[in-house]
């Protein structure tokens, strides 16, 4: 998968990734509802599971937007891959413990979906928070609460890492006033991710929820 560099003399971001880069290191996490209500009515009467179809959801919005896929090279030059794949956790109902696996992106949403299934049944009993191997560098870590509905989130997790993915959560769908509301949170350094970046790509989220029709085939 190809990574691309960014040309820091012509990049209209490059005074703001130094600033937050030397000056002010910041990271920050925007909460949203995402509206679910005709998507998930969809994937009852199709019998899916929604863990794997809201995981292309997400994947999908990833994908989407450059921001979202940015990371350093081995060298500490900044980029953006063309791709990522979703690294995502799984619950061990047994002994109340998670594990973390990947699964490969495909446009395709059949294939995707039935490629989350086959890893979620492979490796749903292995102990461990990371299991599956061999994950790629480009990935996107996302995690899912279905215990809870909730308002907003934060992190504290100081961090030195090449990476400037998102990290990305969402929690137990609710009803409120007839539809159907998903707690969705995205979490970002700033030094790649404005607000308009990070707003992009919740209002991305909810535009593929909304036309569904166009990939649930």
């Amino acid at each position: 998968m190809a990574f691309h560099l960014i040309d820091m003399n012509t990049w209209e971001r490059r005074e703001h990734y130094k600033y937050y880069q030397t000056l002010v290191h910041s990271n920050y996490t925007l909460t949203a509802h995402i509206d679910i209500t005709d998507l998930l009515e969809e994937v009852k009467k199709r019998h899916l599971r929604f863990y794997p179809v809201f995981l292309y959801v997400t994947s999908s919005a990833v994908n989407s937007i450059k921001e979202m896929r940015m990371s350093k090279d081995s060298d500490g030059n900044l980029g953006y891959w063309d791709e990522c794949h979703p690294s995502y956790t799984i619950f061990h109902k047994d002994d109340c413990t998670f594990s973390d696996i990947w699964s490969e992106y495909n446009k395709d949403f059949s294939v995707f979906y039935e490629t989350c299934l086959k890893d979620m049944e492979k490796w749903k009993d292995v102990k461990g928070v990371k299991t599956k191997p061999n994950k790629p560098v480009n990935f996107t870590p996302i995690s899912c609460v279905p215990w809870i509905s909730y308002t907003s989130m934060s992190y504290d997790t100081p961090v030195t890492s090449p990476l400037y993915f998102p990290v990305i959560l969402f929690g137990k769908y609710f009803q409120e006033n007839r539809k159907i509301l998903l707690p969705f949170s995205v979490y970002v350094p700033h030094a790649v991710s404005d607000g308009y970046h990070t707003s992009l790509f919740l209002n991305t989220i909810q535009k593929i929820a909304d036309n569904y029709k166009d990939w649930l085939k």
